[in-house]
């Protein structure tokens, strides 16, 4: 089964990216969901195959982000803008996750806020996104740096493993009390 995956992700990245983050991204909001109202909800017919649709074209943007914040990174120690230690390792891993969350992250979180709503059409809470774009700090720089130190090819796949993780943990922090 291992092997039948790492084929699939090797052979097929930008197809692995979509299926990984559409499939884990959706149970993720799931969760999330029903850990937050205690209860299931699920999406009707048009409403779950957008939200796939966005959590898939999200994989997709990932493993172009991922190859290309590892370029920036490289071009910057090239050029003498960032620490020469950042070639290798666990510092490397840091630089690249922290370049990725603070730059694309932000922009990412407010386009899939942003299709989120536009889906379920509500109007966009900036507050809930404003404590979103936090998690870029407490949660994804950390969770990216281990991410980061991985083959290219599993990468997206732990992004989508840590986006359900982030789901769960959210869900419990947004619980219904009552």
């Amino acid at each position: 089964m291992i092997d039948l995956y790492l084929s699939f992700v090797i052979d097929h990245p930008i197809l692995s990216s979509a299926v990984q983050v559409a499939i884990l991204g959706m149970v993720g909001e799931l969760l999330a969901i029903r850990i937050r109202l205690g209860r299931w909800h699920l999406f009707g017919g048009w409403q779950l195959f957008a939200k796939i649709a966005v959590w898939a074209f999200l994989g997709i943007s990932f493993k172009y982000a991922f190859a290309g914040f590892f370029g920036f990174v490289d071009a910057l120690i090239h050029k003498g803008l960032w620490f020469h230690v950042a070639d290798s390792g666990f510092v490397r891993a840091l630089s690249v996750s922290t370049f990725t969350n603070l730059l694309f992250g932000p922009v990412m979180m407010l386009f899939h806020r942003w299709t989120d709503n536009a889906i379920e059409q509500k109007p966009m809470h900036w507050p809930s996104l404003q404590k979103a774009w936090v998690t870029l700090l407490w949660f994804w720089i950390p969770a990216h740096t281990l991410t980061f130190s991985l083959p290219s090819h599993l990468q997206v796949g732990l992004a989508a493993v840590w986006a359900t993780a982030l789901g769960v943990i959210l869900g419990f922090f947004n619980r219904n009390k009552g």
